[in-house]
């Protein structure tokens, strides 16, 4: 999710015109990345939690297979409560402040968290039920046809 989110931005950024400056994306480390000028600082801002899922999305629409759609719904979910935390604790380091910084609307946040908060967590855990109450019939459908 991370690392979607953040190539998110810098994608964006890159479209926008940005020049990047310094980008951090390994995953023991807080990701970010910086660009100098940053001419749209709005698009490279929303490029992270719109390519966070758009990209994830995409690779499950590809691969057609069910963990696939398991992690996109997951990159929803954690991209909206990623919003919603961060607006919730001000923090100006973290990115909804910095998305009303540079003019974004909180209305336009709050139907993205909402929308995405509601949305992946349904979907996200109709994954986790299904994978989960496969595992056990599965194990049972294997000893059975064993025993036969």
């Amino acid at each position: 999710m991370t690392f979607t989110h953040e190539v998110g931005h810098i994608l964006a950024g890159w479209a926008a015109g940005g020049h990047l400056h310094s980008a951090d994306l390994l995953p023991w480390h807080f990701p970010q990345s910086h660009f100098e000028p940053n001419p749209h600082p709005l698009v490279t801002l929303w490029g992270g939690p719109v390519l966070g899922i758009a990209i994830p999305v995409l690779i499950a629409v590809i691969v057609r297979h069910r963990l696939a759609w398991m992690i996109a719904h997951f990159c929803i979910l954690s991209n909206g409560l990623y919003l919603a935390v961060a607006w919730y604790t001000g923090d100006n380091h973290l990115e909804t402040a910095r998305l009303f910084a540079a003019g974004s609307s909180p209305v336009i946040v709050g139907i993205y968290c909402a929308l995405t908060i509601s949305a992946g967590y349904l979907r996200f855990r109709r994954d986790c039920i299904n994978f989960m109450s496969d595992a056990p019939t599965n194990e049972r459908k294997k000893t059975h046809a064993q025993s036969q």
